[in-house]
């Protein structure tokens, strides 16, 4: 009954509040066609390698770049494993992927980082060694080894971002990268494109503008033209219907200029 009245005193919940609580904002993934990892780290990837091959290219609804098909012999049983790939530029079906440490350096093989030359450009990287691949897998996208310590047994990588991370040598990656890129140079041209791309998603679009809604639907809304009226930042400890805008920000506007690192 409380948290009724203060309801109605603050006003609606809005639509960051609605979002966290799932229901119609979940994503759509009944027809993904599963995840996309590398494989499993096991003896043959450590210490030799192993070969598959790329049986089918296949769209992911959901996601710009395509998945490969990859079948490879079961290192122990009389069977096949069948293992889904973000494709990197150039694969095609009957490629022949090799995965291991003594795999040689050709587009779409799968090898440590150790493995990598410096000035190397990789994709779907793992941050943690045996994590099957989590950095630069959207579309076009590629991380570069910038160098190896082989002290410390690390790797530092450039992210797509433009940061730099430092992750174990033995993290695997695929050499190459990623499919699919220049996917965002197209422009949407009409709404029904950009309808069909959310629709597979999940529910994120139209997205209307805090300035465009009512005084008791956003902490921006209201005022006789569309302006904010405050501040736009908003603190870490802002309650939730509160926190809207830049949250926590330690700066704001247009970043001018090249931060040069030491380490560059």
């Amino acid at each position: 009954a409380c948290a009724s009245v203060l309801a109605a005193a603050m006003g609606r919940v809005i639509r960051s509040q609605r979002k966290g609580a799932g229901s119609v904002f979940v994503s759509k993934t009944h027809y993904r066609k599963g995840a996309a990892k590398l494989r499993t780290l096991d003896y043959a990837e450590r210490n030799g390698y192993i070969k598959g091959v790329v049986t089918d290219i296949i769209h992911d609804p959901g996601r710009g770049a395509p998945l490969a098909k990859v079948t490879f012999r079961h290192p122990l049983r009389y069977k096949h494993q069948q293992e889904l790939f973000v494709c990197a530029e150039g694969t095609y079906t009957g490629q022949f992927i090799y995965a291991g440490q003594k795999a040689q350096l050709v587009i779409g093989n799968v090898l440590p980082l150790a493995k990598c030359p410096e000035g190397t450009v990789v994709c779907n990287v793992e941050s943690k060694a045996g994590d099957r691949g989590t950095l630069a897998r959207a579309s076009g996208d590629f991380c570069i080894v910038v160098s190896h310590n082989p002290d410390t047994g690390k790797t530092r990588l450039k992210l797509p971002s433009g940061k730099k991370k430092i992750v174990p040598s033995t993290c695997r990656a695929t050499v190459g990268q990623t499919a699919g890129g220049g996917r965002t140079e197209k422009p949407m041209l009409r709404a029904g494109a950009s309808y069909h791309k959310y629709r597979v998603k999940r529910n994120e679009w139209p997205k209307v503008r805090g300035v465009a809604m009512n005084p008791v639907e956003h902490p921006f809304g209201g005022g006789n033209h569309q302006h904010i009226g405050h501040a736009s930042t908003v603190k870490r400890s802002a309650v939730p219907g509160q926190k809207a805008g830049l949250i926590a920000a330690r700066r704001t506007g247009q970043i001018k200029g090249s931060n040069k690192l030491k380490d560059d």
